[in-house]
């Protein structure tokens, strides 16, 4: 049996590599998910929330024709509905990088 190794083959080795590996690039890709954002609109475009790969709120754009002191409750769902969506795709972002690495793994935790 070689030095490290297991019968069938088995290396705990190589696996232990990998797994350096696989940790240096997740590193990496969360640091470029930092930078990246994605967003989402609400009410035909009346609303844009902006998100980054750490699921954060970056910016919220409201077009004035939207805004009516007698109908408050419109706008706050246009905005709730546009950062929801916001962050839903900044979570899918996140699961297509991590897919990237993983070869589709999910690894509870990572994110």
């Amino acid at each position: 049996m070689a030095k490290g190794g297991f019968p069938g083959g088995f290396n705990i080795n190589n696996m232990i590599k990998q797994a350096q590996q696989m940790q240096e690039e997740i590193k990496k890709m969360q640091e470029e998910l930092m930078q990246k954002t994605v967003e989402a609109t609400a009410g035909g475009g009346m609303v844009k929330a902006v998100a980054n790969g750490r699921k954060e709120l970056v910016s919220i754009e409201i077009n004035p024709d939207v805004v009516d002191k007698d109908d408050v409750e419109t706008l706050e769902d246009l905005v709730l509905a546009a950062v929801n969506q916001a962050l839903r795709n900044a979570e899918e972002m996140i699961a297509s990088e991590m897919a990237k690495i993983t070869g589709g793994l999910n690894i509870p935790g990572l994110f």
